[in-house]
């Protein structure tokens, strides 16, 4: 029986994809560098903000100093930008509701950097039914090493194999199979089922509200 879940975060719970995209893009056009079309986004994010920049930098640009440069304009950019357009996808209250309602553990864990995942999930999504939210934090790895998964797991005292890990890339299954928790692979974000069955998912959903379905 499931007692507990690790939720990822863009593309998942919120759909960001556009507030990346164009403050990405707009950090590109101020130092006059070509930009990319809003869904060749979707294959950019998931793993960090460094592998965002370095991808969407031409590869001439992939030093170490000048990646950190427009790292630090994007984190400004984004900072600025984040809210514009980024919400829900249609079903993820109810289904944090109704999962909180039957007493399983919520959770988030994203690669997006720690302050931003808090930012958003405090903003957009009710803060309150969420015991830890994670993002990615200075000198650790980011996902899909399973190291924030397991701090989650460690903190509540509850087996990784009684946690449900929803997410909607192959990060996300990677890190789930990592840490011995259930893979679950969501539809409605950014990549496809067959990168999803690809990298481990057990189970996949297309709509939120179809989890509760397939709960034990």
């Amino acid at each position: 029986m499931f007692k507990a879940v690790i939720f990822d975060l863009d593309g998942t719970l919120l759909n960001t994809l556009t507030d990346l995209a164009e403050s990405m893009n707009n950090v590109l056009v101020r130092s006059g560098l070509p930009v990319h079309g809003i869904e060749s986004y979707k294959y950019m994010i998931g793993d960090g903000v460094e592998n965002l920049v370095k991808r969407a930098l031409p590869e001439t640009m992939q030093a170490d100093k000048t990646v950190k440069r427009f790292m630090d304009e994007y984190r400004d950019e984004y900072a600025k930008n984040w809210n514009r357009n980024t919400m829900p996808y249609d079903g993820v209250i109810d289904l944090i509701e109704a999962l909180s309602s039957r007493g399983l553990r919520l959770n988030v864990l994203s690669n997006k950097p720690h302050d931003s995942a808090i930012m958003c999930v405090k903003e957009l999504l009710p803060y309150e039914r969420f015991d830890i939210v994670l993002g990615h934090r200075p000198g650790e790895n980011p996902k899909p090493d399973p190291h924030g998964a397991i701090e989650i797991s460690d903190r509540l005292d509850i087996h990784p194999e009684e946690f449900l890990y929803l997410g909607d890339t192959n990060i996300d299954m990677k890190t789930a199979v990592a840490a011995g928790m259930y893979p679950v692979g969501v539809l409605w974000g950014f990549r496809t089922r067959d990168e999803l069955l690809d990298n481990g998912a057990k189970m996949l959903l297309e709509k939120p509200l179809d989890l509760l379905g397939n709960l034990r």
